[in-house]
């Protein structure tokens, strides 16, 4: 494989890898809405503020997201307009995956 085109995968790869938590989906749904300070996103996931932090940090290393300071607040908000289509299209293929489901124990369930 050309190695422009691996390093490009792996740099998709790094951006995909910061989505892989569900604290971080969480976080990135919500800033799809408004940007928020970091003491509402704690409110929102229920951990302890470093852990908080630290899935910001890994979102804004990764380019999804990004802050201000307003006074003594940092707020994050989403820099990647194209998250929200990415979360919607994931949460299409649960769908279709769940109606295959379906499909298959209701044919199971059938004489």
């Amino acid at each position: 494989m050309d190695s422009n085109i691996k390093n490009k995968y792996e740099l998709q790869a790094q951006i995909m890898k910061a989505l892989a938590h569900p604290a971080r989906l969480l976080i990135v749904k919500e800033l799809c809405n408004r940007e928020m300070f970091v003491c509402e996103l704690q409110k929102l996931i229920g951990d302890d503020i470093s852990t908080v932090s630290k899935h910001l940090s890994i979102l804004k290393q990764a380019g999804i997201i990004d802050d201000r300071k307003e006074g003594l607040r940092i707020y994050y908000r989403l820099k990647l307009k194209c998250i929200p289509m990415l979360l919607s299209c994931s949460e299409n293929i649960l769908i279709e995956k769940t109606r295959e489901e379906i499909e298959i124990l209701q044919s199971l369930s059938k004489p």
